[in-house]
């Protein structure tokens, strides 16, 4: 099966909506409409007014540091020596680890700056995090990008700009396992004892577990390959998440011990 599929939606005139940026708004829509669904069912310590603004700042948070972290992570020689090519963000090159660096500083200013509680608001946005993460690697999937590498299997794909040879549909596997099943577990946790921030630290390990996964399947970036051996640079990163997960966690329950309020 051949994967040629029009990555614009609608097109009229100069105007053209593109179905991975689309993937994106319906994301962040279903994740505000949950997030003010969990508020009706349990408090937060955050007003409505407060959440919208949060998530106009968290989306600003997402796009500078999935740019960002691309530019650092995989590509800094030639952003060095095209500087400007930095804010061509249509040109593609978003990272994940970096977005999210940057929804947790957002985050974190936020918080310190309207006096309340991280740990909290973590627990209630994370929870929708993987929704679009899902359907963002549906969008790559559209776009033919971010594919998998060359395989036999009975369900490999052919990317055009991956060649002629089928391919695993890895950003397939990434949107069922990083969507699909991660929004499933946060979803299940949610209402058990954890220590406040508890799903935040679910969130980094199992996400990293899941992306760490994967990426045996996913074809390196081009421009990297392969940067420790087997592992790529993706890896890398999600190495760091799984253990960020595993020491937030058991600090939480450890300061949830010293300080039950």
């Amino acid at each position: 099966m051949t994967v040629n599929i029009n990555p614009v939606l609608i097109k009229l005139g100069p105007f053209q909506v593109g179905w991975y940026g689309l993937m994106y708004v319906i994301g962040f829509i279903a994740a505000y409409l949950l997030v003010r669904y969990q508020m009706k069912k349990k408090a937060f310590g955050i007003s409505g007014q407060e959440v919208e603004n949060l998530f106009v700042n968290l989306m600003l948070g997402l796009i500078i540091g999935g740019r960002l972290g691309y530019v650092l992570f995989y590509d800094l020689p030639i952003y060095l020596a095209n500087p400007l090519e930095i804010f061509a963000i249509w040109h593609g090159g978003m990272s994940f680890h970096g977005g999210l660096l940057g929804v947790l500083i957002v985050g974190i200013v936020f918080c310190w700056r309207h006096k309340r509680s991280f740990w909290k608001i973590a627990d209630l946005f994370i929870v929708t995090a993987p929704i679009g993460l899902g359907l963002g690697r549906i969008g790559n999937f559209i776009n033919g990008e971010l594919y998998g590498r060359v395989t036999n299997v009975p369900w490999g794909m052919i990317f055009p700009k991956g060649g002629s040879l089928p391919r695993h549909p890895s950003q397939l596997y990434e949107s069922a396992l990083e969507g699909g099943c991660l929004f499933v577990i946060l979803w299940f946790l949610k209402g058990k004892k954890l220590p406040g921030g508890g799903l935040l630290a679910v969130f980094l390990f199992v996400y990293g577990i899941f992306r760490f996964f994967v990426e045996f399947f996913r074809e390196p970036d081009q421009q990297l390959g392969f940067v420790l051996g087997p592992l790529t640079m993706g890896q890398l990163l999600s190495s760091l998440m799984i253990i960020s997960g595993i020491v937030l966690f058991f600090y939480l329950s450890k300061r949830k011990e010293t300080n039950p309020s």
